[in-house]
């Protein structure tokens, strides 16, 4: 038997000691990050071998399922092989949402049961109130993932903290904190509970390392009119940020406290978004209190990036994007000349960008997939799968890196060699659609929803998806991926409007399941264009500075105004990257982006 399934028979014989028909096990952690946690939170993965950052478990007493979406189906159907564990597709046809799969599976005066801790409130009482008519119940209080993963399992992470200085967030502590205060009194709350990680680490101008590749800290936050408290194990703070809270007047409490903290509170109207806060805590909220259930105003305020945000971002592009052009012009010459794997290559990517001025980490762990194996869009490299390279076909770098002044997120498509018709008119077709968007002018008041039509519909006329969305936002020295906004379709939460000073990912593709994987990916900034009788119009500002592959395009599929872009968007690369290039890199930065014809 193997470890997946000795972990499952395990954790049915806790589910049948406490009464417990169905139990669910998500991926997020105490703050319900949807993809990104520590490993200590990978309890999905621990019961089902799917190694992949977004999805969820289910097990009854005879089915196991894993649920997860188009980007990981190719990757989950590999490592779920031989586990017993079903590929649960979600949004395929026929294919039940797993909280509607929970409703219908938990028998009539049945039990569902998870750890209240790591999922959220809103959740929580969907599943309460559907599952009252068939007089099951739900209990939150069981973490028996816990009981079953033990010595096993990683600790909670003791990252140190450190304090970003205004020069690179723009503004202070107090000014942001008065912010919050002013739509706090417009709202009539007394309490602002703040749970999503990097809502206190925006606020208090807080960074950590709790989750690799992701500078954020385990901490909560609660401000009221006169106070700021700050929920954190006190190991992680260093005598300089003990200094900096005191001056900053915000008082420091442990992590645990948080809990206490909200059942003291009574007659009180408390803002917190209950997508963003666990049943295990808001069941401390003693009903006499008011709960105003809304996203944090802070999720606005760290989406639209002030004008300091975008100078750093910008200074943090040029960089990351000398680091690419140095990766893709040692790649382009050295390729069948010394061994090259994917592992290989990704290593020198880090020791590029590790090279550039306040580098801190990368923005996540880069994707580096050879032919195939891009297929997976969220492919990582091992010992057992890492592909040597040749001289022929596509290599797919997703990769990003976070610095003092800004996180980046870029793809690239990269010919290593010789490529068949179908690899490059593929390629030309995922140009064509990303430089679409790129070009985008649209009136205010637009969503991303809006827009991804512009990206999609060149590869939906060719009868194919990618099954994912096209853009998603990037936080200032925070997460890689960051809401409200995003450009996608039909799967979007609540389509939030596009506002000047937002980032967004630019990033169709084409995947054929085991043959190729071709992405493109820029980011864009929001800003403001024309105003006039018709209202504001914006329009994007690209901001991430490495030329296409010039190699890989079929030419005859490129329309005069494409080709126009091309040569536009290459001049600039050349402007901004070839000032830190030189010899034979900035020789090779300057062929990369020549002006072509159609």
């Amino acid at each position: 038997m193997n470890e997946v399934k000795e972990r499952i028979v395990a954790l049915r014989k806790h589910m049948k000691e406490k009464k417990i028909d169905i139990y669910y096990i998500p991926n997020e952690d105490d703050h319900l990050s949807e993809e990104y946690t520590a490993d200590y939170f990978k309890c999905k993965s621990y019961f089902s071998g799917f190694t992949g950052e977004a999805g969820c478990t289910v097990v009854t007493q005879k089915f196991v399922g894993l649920w997860t979406d188009g980007r990981y189906f190719t990757q989950a159907e590999k490592e779920l092989k031989g586990t017993g564990v079903t590929l649960m597709r979600l949004r395929q046809e026929g294919v039940l949402d797993p909280l509607d799969f929970l409703v219908e599976n938990t028998p009539k005066n049945g039990t569902l049961g998870f750890d209240g801790k790591v999922v959220s409130t809103v959740a929580y009482m969907q599943l309460t109130k559907r599952l009252s008519a068939k007089n099951a119940k739900v209990v939150i209080d069981e973490d028996l993932c816990g009981k079953v993963w033990t010595d096993s399992r990683p600790a909670m992470p003791l990252g140190e903290l450190f304090v970003l200085p205004t020069k690179y967030t723009g503004a202070d502590v107090k000014t942001k904190v008065e912010r919050l205060r002013n739509d706090m009194k417009k709202s009539g709350a007394d309490v602002m509970v703040l749970s999503q990680l990097e809502d206190p680490c925006w606020l208090l101008n807080i960074r950590g390392d709790d989750i690799d590749c992701t500078p954020v800290v385990y901490a909560f936050c609660m401000v009221t009119k006169n106070t700021v408290q700050y929920y954190v194990n006190p190991k992680k703070l260093n005598k300089q940020v003990k200094e900096y809270f005191k001056k900053e007047k915000v008082t420091i409490k442990k992590y645990e406290a948080i809990g206490d903290d909200l059942k003291k509170l009574k007659n009180k109207v408390i803002w917190a978004d209950l997508r963003y806060v666990n049943a295990y805590l808001s069941k401390k909220i003693d009903k006499s209190n008011k709960v105003i259930n809304r996203p944090s105003p802070v999720l606005m305020y760290r989406a639209c990036k002030n004008p300091v945000e975008i100078k750093n971002i910008r200074n943090a592009h040029v960089k990351d994007g000398v680091a690419m052009v140095r990766f893709i012009c040692w790649l382009k010459e050295n390729i069948g000349k010394i061994p090259m794997t994917e592992i290989s290559v990704e290593n020198k990517l880090y020791e590029l960008r590790a090279e550039g001025k306040d580098y801190i980490t990368p923005s996540f762990h880069t994707i580096s997939a050879y032919k195939g194996n891009a297929a997976m869009m969220h492919y990582s490299a091992s010992a057992t799968s890492n592909a040597k390279l040749k001289q022929e076909g596509f290599l797919l770098v997703d990769s990003g890196g976070t610095y003092f002044d800004g996180t980046t997120d870029i793809t690239r498509t990269i010919a290593l060699g010789k490529l068949t018709k179908e690899e490059k008119k593929y390629f030309t077709m995922v140009l064509k659609s990303h430089l679409r968007l790129s070009r985008a002018k649209f009136l205010y008041g637009t969503t991303g929803q809006n827009l991804d039509i512009l990206a999609r519909g060149v590869i939906w006329d060719m009868d194919i998806d990618y099954q994912c969305g096209t853009g998603h936002g990037v936080g200032h020295v925070l997460g890689v991926h960051e809401g409200p906004h995003g450009i996608r379709w039909g799967i979007a939460k609540v389509p939030a409007v596009l506002e000047p000073g937002m980032i967004v990912t630019n990033e169709p593709g084409i995947y054929l399941p085991h043959k190729l994987g071709i992405r493109t990916e820029n980011e864009l900034l929001v800003v403001k264009g024309k105003k006039n009788f018709y209202g504001q119009f914006l329009e994007f500002e690209t901001i991430t500075y490495c030329p296409y592959d010039l190699d890989a395009i079929e030419y005859s599929l490129m329309s005069e105004e494409e080709i126009k872009q091309l040569n536009e968007y290459h001049a600039m690369v050349y402007k901004m990257i070839s000032p830190y290039l030189k010899g034979k890199e900035k020789a090779w930065l300057k062929h990369a982006t020549r002006k072509v014809a159609l």
